[in-house]
């Protein structure tokens, strides 16, 4: 049996961490010991607008993956076929796309003579030129061709992690935990960090008993996340209610009879844990309820089948410089970009008063309100109140888990994909 390579095809932090961390641990998994010696495990990462610039570090973190190459270097690869540092290719193998634009795998498969598999959330193209389809769920192949269909096979959602699925229930104590997820980037920290924090503790005055988290994103240092509720540096909190708090790292605090882990801690008690673990599922599934900026946070939550309330503070215009393409650039422009911004941001405000909602992923999937989405200049007791309405009737929340779950496809993708892989390697039944 000669060496095989798999090639993986992704872009962006969601992707990373949600679809490829998944699908390379249950490849290596589902390859027996001798198969598993034969097969090298390469990903290759496309240019993505979200991308934080530590895609590659994170995949090659994975022990599963051998080999990662960056964004920055894709463009030479998929025109001229050559990676940075000149890989070598077996002469068999398989490319899986997990993310960027479906036609990447017809280039990068041909050129290498792989078979191609693209999973497929929503849409699945190139139908003629991919070899294998692994879907989300079988509405993707209603406006496929017939004569295509035995390339498709429905392998469910690879963001619904069965592990925690299956187990999540049992790590659930009688504590009641909000997450709070305010963001990774300075656009939206300037805002979410506040007022996330103001209505923590609007929360917490009520009901005291009640535990705070926020997920830290990878790309994300504590003291920079410290830095959004300081005043000192963050002149929007008295937007939000002046509610302020201060880091404390562990070497701060080892004597200290809780758990020794960092937080935020405010002058009127609340504590929230900040959580560096990556992904954080283990720790989102123990929350009955999320506090969340619009954005990939919906996405996850709405695969873990966590409630959740998206927030959309439009207090802060000027700020909002956080866009893709030709409005981004201006807003950043030297001198000009403030008048820019301030242009851009009315006209978008305006386009999303009048659109009315669906901002958040799981509403967009189904086409309507499944979690509340609030715009406006967003006051903190009122989602205090309404976070405290949701928690006083456990039925709203267990109907609003019910219904995330019925807007995605059904747990084991990554397995089911890997079986996909495993076949077109190494033949059925290995």
């Amino acid at each position: 049996m000669q060496p095989v390579d798999i090639l993986i095809l992704s872009n962006g932090p969601g992707e990373i961490t949600t679809w490829v961390r998944p699908v390379v641990k249950a490849l290596r998994q589902e390859l027996t010991e001798e198969y598993n010696s034969l097969v090298r495990i390469s990903v290759i990462l496309s240019p993505c607008p979200n991308a934080s610039g530590k895609e590659a570090e994170i995949a090659l973190s994975y022990p599963e993956v051998d080999r990662v190459q960056g964004a920055d270097n894709f463009l030479s690869f998929l025109l001229l076929g050559k990676t940075q540092d000149n890989w070598n290719w077996r002469n068999q193998g398989v490319v899986i796309f997990l993310g960027g634009d479906q036609f990447f795998p017809v280039i990068i498969g041909k050129r290498l003579g792989y078979r191609t598999i693209v999973y497929a959330e929503w849409e699945a193209r190139w139908h003629n030129l991919i070899d294998k389809f692994a879907v989300m769920k079988p509405e993707v192949i209603d406006n496929v061709a017939a004569k295509y269909h035995h390339k498709f096979t429905v392998v469910g959602d690879l963001m619904r992690i069965g592990e925690l699925e299956n187990s999540s229930q049992d790590n659930i104590d009688a504590t009641e935990i909000i997450g709070l997820l305010p963001g990774s980037k300075a656009a939206k920290l300037t805002q979410g960090v506040p007022l996330t924090l103001a209505a923590a503790e609007y929360i917490y005055h009520k009901r005291p008993n009640t535990k705070f988290i926020i997920p830290v994103a990878p790309t994300l240092n504590l003291e920079t996340l410290g830095s959004f509720a300081n005043p000192k540096y963050n002149p929007y909190i008295d937007t939000f209610g002046g509610v302020s708090a201060e880091l404390i790292l562990p070497a701060q605090n080892l004597n200290s009879d809780s758990i020794n882990i960092p937080r935020l801690h405010t002058k009127n008690g609340l504590v929230v844990e900040l959580i560096q673990e990556n992904p954080a599922y283990q720790r989102l599934s123990q929350c009955q309820i999320c506090l969340t900026t619009v954005g990939a946070n919906t996405a996850e939550l709405a695969s873990l089948g966590i409630p959740m309330i998206v927030l959309l503070p439009t207090q802060q215009i000027d700020a909002m410089r956080a866009w893709d393409g030709l409005p981004g650039l201006l807003a950043n422009l030297p001198g000009v970009g403030t008048i820019f911004a301030k242009l851009i941001n009315r006209l978008f405000l305006w386009i999303l008063l009048q659109r009315k909602g669906l901002f958040a992923w799981p509403n967009i999937w189904a086409k309507s309100e499944v979690v509340p989405e609030l715009l406006g200049a967003l006051k903190p007791e009122d989602i205090g109140e309404m976070v405290l309405d949701y928690l006083n009737h456990p039925e709203k929340l267990a109907a609003m888990q019910e219904k995330l779950h019925s807007i995605r496809g059904e747990g084991g993708a990554a397995k089911k994909l890997a079986r996909l892989v495993r076949d077109e390697l190494f033949g059925e039944n290995k």
